[in-house]
């Protein structure tokens, strides 16, 4: 039994048929299944996803085999997931996009196809004229219905701006980052390791936080 059923399949063919431009590539990387528990079933979800339209295409990556191309596109933990459309966007997915986050998944594949996010025009302008590395983290787990904002938040920024670096972790997954980062609630956003918050802002007051970790401040 696959991971998405015929309703699913039914209703993202007509997503992608009515909103896929260009193509879209999923760069996966995984290892076995003794050092990486969620790898396969990744694999297989990212396969029956692919499997609905021909604008995507993914490509698996065994990340001991491929470390030059981890190391290119910044994998350095599994399952980890990076998305290309007109570009390689620094949008990642660090543990199975499943559960609530398969939706966050979805839409990041349609701004990746069209070259373009659902951001405001003063949000993308602000984010434009950033000219120091930002790297997001979003801790999250599958059933939290908050989460999936979070992460397109992130991913959005990282789209408008290749200075910053937005990533989903997956907190039960990789419960050690999670414990060394104090995630209690989710989803929780740590910026540039010095500033942080908890909970789906809205995209004006998440900004304001990724100024804050530039400026030193909060």
């Amino acid at each position: 039994m696959g991971f998405l059923n015929e309703k699913d399949v039914k209703y993202i063919k007509e997503l992608f048929e009515k909103n896929l431009d260009g193509e879209v590539n999923l760069m996966l990387f995984v290892d076995s299944p003794e050092k990486c528990q969620y790898c396969k079933d990744t694999i297989e979800l990212l396969t029956e996803l692919a499997n609905t339209s021909p604008k995507i295409k993914l490509t698996v990556y065994d990340i001991n085999k491929n470390q030059k191309e981890a190391k290119f596109l910044g994998v350095d933990k599994v399952p980890g997931l990076v998305i290309g459309g007109k570009k390689i966007y620094n949008a990642y997915y660090f543990g199975i996009p499943a559960g609530h986050e398969f939706a966050a998944l979805l839409e990041d594949i349609i701004d990746a196809s069209k070259g373009a996010t659902r951001l405001s025009a003063s949000t993308r302008e602000k984010i434009k004229n950033i000219k120091e590395p930002v790297e997001i983290k979003v801790f999250v787990t599958p059933t939290c219905p908050y989460c999936p904002r979070a992460v397109r938040t992130a991913h959005q920024f990282a789209m408008e701006n290749d200075k910053i670096k937005g990533a989903m972790i997956e907190s039960m997954e990789f419960y050690d980052l999670a414990n060394q980062y104090g995630v209690m609630a989710v989803p929780k956003i740590v910026i540039n390791d010095s500033v942080s918050f908890e909970g789906a802002l809205p995209e004006e007051e998440f900004l304001e936080y990724v100024l804050s970790a530039l400026d030193g401040k909060k």
